[in-house]
């Protein structure tokens, strides 16, 4: 007769249906915990939070007419600075592509380990984890700060908080600095915020971002992972069978019992699971859950349960690994005695992580051939036509010419289509070969007046024509087309 499978020890998974669209929060007082999760984590705050924080202060040289700020979106002129690459407006798309990257990126991190992002880059993660961190070196692990709100407040105990709290907001206040510092040249600015210099407009987003960091990683935490962020309910349709989660193995795990209980329990060969009940789990998260009762919506995947009961099986001399990154699946074949199954590469995680490299060689390939010349024309309306007095036909036009190089550079502008066709700009220069110059700056857009005039008059109703822009020094050139307006 086949084994019954164990039933989940506390029932099924919970989902998120079952979750409230709301609740009150209840004070969490996660307590600390070492371990190779907690190591990864600390090494990534420490990488991502350095990043973040220093990253304006890094300079490129890009020459003397271009700001030398390795990240920079230049508002005021339009532009977007990053090391080596340089974003104009109308290259907005280059924005949608890296939305797209991330969104793919998200979908793969998903599909081989669930809520891997929440659990360990998320920035609410990794600032929460931060104020923690503050808040245990100034106030005590869990249980002294369990007994401290407990008490009555003395001056001590005032004296923590107001320290700890001090200590949030000076986080937060370089938090929201860094992130204007993105926005300009980083030391210039900073000089300016310290003797008040610096625009109204530099302080508002300051303390926005100071606000919402020290409220949303110091007193809203769990609440915003769990309510305010769509994430989770997002990652739980796009879920399958093989994605890894932080499961507790409860075929090995139950029945639950004191370490001597089980051992009794083992010698006399009736069941008996290592899990002692201690309760190390929970006391951990960040969020306060209980994995033994299955993936929640709550759960953010960061693995510090996976430490602390590890910790714990070390001590009483059991195996590690009770929660471990595996599958229900899993858990559920080791119970009916057939294989385990994991699958990292499969259909799922190859789809995505072939549109992630198409995308990425989408973009490479754009930007390795993108032109540093861009020229737009644009006819006049009214009217859309002169007849001159001696016969012939002259149209007007409006072209933008965009120098996307780092000198000034000198222009050519002609038309095709018109055998007879005769080109004037307004302002411009006329060479020695005749033909019409216009003048760019570096990184700069020029918008002219641009006569068009068939002296052969041989144009009627509307014949299409191309304008092209030559760079006199390197030969490139830019097309666009339009039409020629005749009787």
């Amino acid at each position: 007769m086949a084994d019954t499978p164990l039933p989940h020890p506390l029932g099924a998974p919970a989902s998120a249906d079952d979750a409230p669209l709301y609740a009150p929060r209840k004070q969490i007082y996660p307590q600390a915990v070492k371990g190779r999760y907690r190591t990864i984590k600390w090494i990534v705050l420490a990488v991502t939070l350095g990043i973040y924080y220093f990253l304006p202060f890094i300079r490129w040289d890009r020459g003397p007419s271009a700001p030398d700020q390795a990240i920079l979106v230049d508002l005021a002129n339009s532009r977007f600075y990053f090391f080596f690459i340089e974003i104009w407006p109308q290259e907005v798309y280059y924005l949608t592509g890296l939305l797209v990257l991330a969104a793919l990126i998200l979908f793969l991190m998903n599909a081989v380990a669930g809520r891997i992002w929440c659990g360990y880059l998320c920035p609410q993660t990794v600032w929460t984890d931060l104020f923690y961190a503050v808040e245990r070196w100034v106030e005590g692990d869990r249980r002294e700060r369990m007994r401290h709100d407990r008490e009555k407040l003395t001056l001590p105990v005032v004296a923590r908080k107001l320290l700890k709290h001090f200590i949030w907001l000076m986080i937060a206040w370089w938090t929201g600095g860094a992130w204007v510092l993105y926005f300009a040249d980083a030391p210039t600015l900073v000089y300016e915020l310290a003797t008040f210099q610096a625009s109204f407009h530099a302080y508002l987003w300051i303390g926005i971002l100071t606000f919402t960091t020290y409220t949303l990683a110091g007193f809203m935490r769990e609440q915003v992972c769990t309510y305010m962020c769509p994430w989770p309910r997002i990652q739980a349709a796009l879920t399958d069978e093989y994605a890894l989660n932080v499961t507790y193995r409860y075929d090995r795990g139950e029945p639950r019992g004191s370490v001597k209980k089980n051992d009794v329990l083992k010698l006399q060969g009736l069941p008996a699971g290592d899990c002692i009940d201690c309760n190390q789990c929970v006391a951990v998260c960040p969020t306060g859950v209980d994995i033994r009762k299955g993936l929640q919506l709550d759960c953010i995947q960061c693995g510090l349960c996976m430490d602390a009961c590890d910790s714990v099986m070390n001590k009483i001399g059991r195996p590690e690994g009770l929660i471990a990154y595996d599958t229900d699946m899993n858990v559920q074949a080791r119970i009916e005695g057939r294989p385990e199954v994991r699958r990292i590469v499969r259909p799922r995680t190859l789809f995505y992580a072939g549109l992630i490299a198409l995308v990425g060689a989408v973009m490479i390939a754009s930007l390795a051939m993108r032109q540093t010349l861009y020229l737009t024309v644009m006819h006049d309306r009214n009217p859309l036509f002169v007849r001159l007095s001696d016969g012939a036909i002259r149209n007007g036009f409006t072209i933008r010419v965009a120098n996307k190089n780092l000198d000034t550079r000198r222009y050519s502008v002609s038309v095709e289509g018109l055998p007879a066709a005769k080109v004037d700009v307004v302002g411009g220069e006329i060479d020695q070969q005749g033909r019409s110059i216009v003048t760019v700056g570096p990184d700069q857009t020029l918008e002219a007046r641009v006569l068009v005039t068939d002296t052969a008059s041989t144009a009627e109703g509307s014949a299409p024509i191309r304008f092209v822009l030559a760079d006199l020094a390197t030969g490139d050139t830019a097309v666009t087309s339009d039409h020629f307006k005749a009787p």
